[in-house]
């Protein structure tokens, strides 16, 4: 990467007779050595350069950016962002659907039919549901206070 008071500093060489060394560090070959061979174009091209050096740095190293991959100096260097995001479900309260009301009242209306008395094998035979899910839907009764459990003292 050129820098401008370097080529400022170069051009100070017209006063050792060695014109057209800001444009042999800036990449301009061709001019560089014609500013060399004709004293700087007679001093006319020494002079314009003054006013044209911050121009040919800022081409140079645009140049050099371009080939060499980098960005551009006003460009903030980006880098990846590595998110890591966890996500929590969020898992409402069991709440009775239509299907476990179905079920209770599937479940009530047989004990009704077997004189208020009902097992978990009886209530599946007359709901088919699964164990499972009776159980739980009588389990569910008793916590409310709606049905009482006990042992037959007859089946056991």
């Amino acid at each position: 990467m050129n820098n401008i008071g370097t080529a400022y500093v170069l051009w100070l060489g017209c006063l050792l007779q060695l014109h057209g060394l800001q444009r042999l560090y800036n990449g301009k070959i061709f001019t560089g050595f014609l500013w060399l061979f004709t004293f700087g174009l007679m001093g006319f091209g020494q002079l314009i350069d003054l006013m044209l050096i911050p121009g040919m740095v800022e081409e140079h190293n645009a140049n050099y950016r371009a080939k060499h991959g980098m960005l551009p100096p006003n460009l903030p260097h980006l880098q990846p962002v590595i998110q890591r995001v966890v996500a929590h479900e969020f898992a409402p309260p069991p709440m009775v659907t239509p299907n476990r009301d179905r079920l209770v009242v599937k479940l009530v209306k047989a004990a009704h039919t077997r004189n208020g008395k009902l097992s978990v094998t009886q209530g599946v035979m007359d709901t088919e549901a699964s164990f499972a899910e009776v159980e739980t839907a009588l389990r569910g009764l008793v916590k409310t206070g709606y049905v009482d459990t006990y042992n037959d003292p007859d089946t056991g």
